[in-house]
């Protein structure tokens, strides 16, 4: 039986997990996989976390340099997020011969190339399941299951925190000031929220899904972000009545105008598999040419969905001899190579407030008829102090043209404010 010595940098919420699977299944792992799986090292400044797993204090170890160095790991595990002091960890780790698993999003999105360079000239692994998704395979999905197809889409709720927000506007009428101080409670949300409620982690992952499945590299850089922190407790329920759900969505699509990659609230028709989408789950949409659709949903965070993905890289490593590396140009040059556009099409949500004056509605359906944009529906709501609410949802139209629109309309007379726009997507 093959033995396989693992060592784990960070010792957090999913370091933790990913202890407790790799000791607690050691004899399962060896009847199923055929792997003897052990934790030879761990390398953590806070003792008193390894003390809480029972780890024994020789197997605590004071330096990456000891890390590297000890022969019985074949495994590192970097589970310390950030990207220092991770990236260097990571590159003496694949530098001493040692294959690596990662969690870590923002470091691969931001240092893959690099990663991946040096994993090839020393000929070890480098696995990141984990990265994307918690304990969700979408990685390995699209690495060897999806090989017959051509992707056009891939669509999901990928951040935990954002949907959990969102579920509790819309489940319970929170605000979003509330929600957020419910997760921080909770633990799904940092004391300093903005990776996650401005769109940062998702675009992050998104970077890193969709370089895989349009088999490009996809910098952080072209990806469009927005964030959540302006959706209020009015779009919520003017979505409700119209039959929608807002959900953070990662959105990216093959077209024929170029590669789109966005990251953005969004509403999703309530039939939508997405839309039932609730808490701290997270769904991916695939579509492909040979097998069409494919909707893979499940925890997106927590000690042990993360840790399942860590260990399933583990086991994968320990039971391959050859290991995966991106055939795409993974670097600068495959990103100037690659056709992006930024003028996505899509249905919009535009609410405004306006002065209660006879003709306004009329001037706002000009503005969007002189820039090709169609009104699929439109409704004014009851007054209130001489200011009306006014919602309007447009037919499938462009970005740009949306944009030059909205230009205008703040322009036009009798328009106090424009409050929301917000994409809708089917």
């Amino acid at each position: 039986m093959k033995k396989v010595g693992v060592a784990i940098l960070g010792l957090g919420v999913v370091g933790g997990g990913t202890y407790k699977i790799l000791t607690d299944k050691k004899e399962f792992f060896k009847k199923t996989q055929g792997v003897d799986v052990t934790v030879e090292a761990v390398l953590e400044k806070y003792v008193e976390r390894a003390d809480a797993l029972g780890i024994g204090k020789d197997k605590v170890a004071s330096s990456i340099e000891e890390v590297c160095s000890n022969p019985a790991v074949d495994i590192v595990v970097e589970v310390i997020g950030g990207v220092e002091p991770a990236k260097t960890f990571v590159l003496k780790a694949l530098m001493s011969g040692k294959t690596v698993v990662t969690s870590n999003k923002e470091l691969f999105a931001k240092h893959w190339p690099e990663l991946e360079e040096k994993a090839r000239k020393m000929n070890v692994g480098l696995f990141f399941e984990a990265s994307c998704v918690g304990g969700v395979p979408i990685i390995r999905t699209l690495i060897d299951g999806m090989q017959a197809n051509d992707i056009k889409s891939i669509k999901g709720i990928i951040n935990g925190t954002t949907n959990y927000i969102l579920t509790k506007m819309a489940l319970e009428g929170s605000t979003y000031e509330e929600a957020l101080k419910e997760a921080q409670r909770l633990g799904y949300a940092e004391f300093n929220p903005t990776a996650d409620v401005e769109g940062f982690d998702a675009t992050y992952k998104l970077s890193i899904l969709s370089s895989l499945a349009f088999n490009t590299k996809i910098a952080i850089e072209n990806v469009h972000r927005e964030g959540i922190t302006s959706i209020t407790k009015e779009d919520i329920a003017y979505g409700k009545e119209l039959g929608y759900t807002i959900k953070l969505l990662a959105v990216g699509k093959n077209t024929d105008k170029g590669i789109e990659v966005r990251v953005h609230p969004a509403y999703v028709p309530n039939g939508n598999p997405l839309a039932t989408v609730n808490d701290s789950f997270n769904a991916v949409h695939l579509v492909g040419d040979s097998v069409g659709e494919i909707m893979l949903y499940g925890r997106g965070a927590g000690a042990l969905p993360t840790g399942s993905a860590i260990v399933s890289d583990v086991i994968f490593a320990a039971k391959h001899q050859t290991y995966y590396y991106t055939y795409f140009k993974n670097n600068e040059k495959g990103v100037k190579e690659t056709n992006f556009t930024d003028d996505f099409t899509s249905q919009y949500f535009i609410r405004l407030s306006v002065k209660d004056l006879k003709g306004v509605l009329s001037k706002i359906s000009g503005v969007l008829a002189k820039n090709n944009i169609s009104i699929k529906e439109a409704k004014q709501v009851a007054e209130k102090e001489g200011v009306v609410p006014m919602v309007i949802v447009t037919h499938e139209c462009a970005e740009s043209s949306v944009n030059k629109a909205l230009e205008k309309i703040k322009a036009t007379a009798g328009v106090i404010s424009v409050d929301s726009v917000i994409r809708i997507e089917d």
